[in-house]
């Protein structure tokens, strides 16, 4: 018998191909509603037809916070536990009983695992931790993107963690971004002192190539008072070099990276697009180090600010190119060695491995 009554619940638009792998991952719950906020296609109809209570709103204007606050009124009262996920996460199977082993009658939150990134055989390969599960008194979804679950109930809040349990992103990648930069600048315009809102407004300019806004925003996302993480704070540094290498200003660029590591020197990211930055100015040496310091890190942090390129072959690759400009085929060849076990199919590896192979029996170094 279960314990406690769970509902899942969510938004859509036009998800009709996500539908049935979806309300096959959720059939555990005792209940499914999805709030529908304008699908032109099957989606409603293909919902129904599998059991779930469809709801269909209209949310003018577009916001991430109310539509979800408006599925979460549909939730009937008697639900002990909600459970919010998007059509395109599928959780891993026995995800409830696992839920409801962990869940307590004091219990407000569940944090638990979440997969947006895949090796190449379907495992994990970047993962962070999600708390989109929770009771289903004292919350609401705040901020009109990136939006998340504010409590401000009478119970004393007390997240449980689930570490086994998993939730898998498939993303839709046909789907553009082009409504987040507005509902972010909303979300800054109302929120002034939210660092993290700060920081991803920055970072969306920068992928809008808006470079100036971007520099500003992510120095005066450094100066608020709140913005402490060492890792974000990390992340914006590199943000801001990653402008101005865009602009041309290397000088700059460099400095910022150099702030970056000195910030958080347990992530390998910055050090990366400083390699990157000594190997387009052929300063071998300095690609030599920051390749060296960071392959000395072996735990990836587990934040979602992980950039899976600086856990993948990238390094090797350098390496190997950096010691072969310096003479030093035998380092040269373990480096393209180890870069073409980690990527087997990539050409360019191993022609420059055979190259490397060619040179250090040539000099017999």
């Amino acid at each position: 018998m279960n314990k406690y009554k769970i509902c899942v619940y969510a938004i859509c638009k036009n998800e009709e191909k996500f539908v049935d792998r979806w309300m096959d991952a959720v059939s555990e719950a005792d209940l499914i509603i999805v709030t529908d906020t304008g699908s032109t296609d099957k989606t409603v109809e293909k919902l129904r037809n599998k059991g779930a209570l469809v709801y269909i709103e209209t949310i003018k204007p577009w916001r991430f916070d109310v539509a979800r606050n408006i599925a979460m009124e549909h939730i009937p009262k008697d639900v002990d536990i909600c459970v919010s996920n998007d059509l395109d996460e599928v959780f891993e199977c026995g995800w409830r009983q696992k839920l409801e082993d962990t869940w307590q009658p004091e219990s407000t939150g569940a944090r638990y695992l979440f997969t947006c990134s895949y090796n190449s055989d379907g495992t994990p390969n970047k993962q962070h931790s999600m708390e989109k599960i929770h009771c289903r008194e004292g919350f609401r979804w705040v901020h009109p993107v990136h939006e998340f679950l504010e409590y401000n109930g009478t119970k004393q809040k007390n997240t449980v963690s689930i570490n086994n349990l998993v939730l898998n992103h498939y993303p839709d990648l046909s789907k553009h971004r082009s409504q987040y930069l507005p509902l972010l600048e909303l979300s800054a315009k109302e929120n002034p002192c939210d660092d993290r809102t700060v920081l991803w407004l920055g970072r969306e300019y920068m992928y809008y190539a808006q470079y100036e806004k971007s520099i500003e925003t992510l120095k005066g996302y450094l100066n608020m008072d709140t913005a402490r993480w060492d890792e974000e704070r990390s992340a914006a540094m590199r943000f801001i070099a990653r402008c101005y290498q865009s602009t041309g200003n290397s000088y700059e660029a460099r400095s910022w990276l150099y702030k970056a590591i000195a910030e958080c020197q347990s992530v390998r990211e910055p050090y990366l697009q400083m390699a990157k930055l000594a190997y387009y100015e052929k300063n071998w040496p300095l690609v030599f180090y920051m390749t060296e310091e960071a392959l000395k890190i072996s735990e990836k942090s587990g934040s979602y600010l992980l950039e899976l390129d600086a856990w993948g072959y990238s390094f090797n690759d350098l390496g190997a190119i950096c010691c072969y400009q310096l003479g030093m085929y035998k380092k040269s060849y373990e480096y393209a060695l180890k870069a073409c076990e980690m990527e087997p199919d990539d050409l360019r590896l191993k022609q420059n491995l055979l190259l490397i192979k060619q040179n250090l029996e040539t000099n017999n170094k």
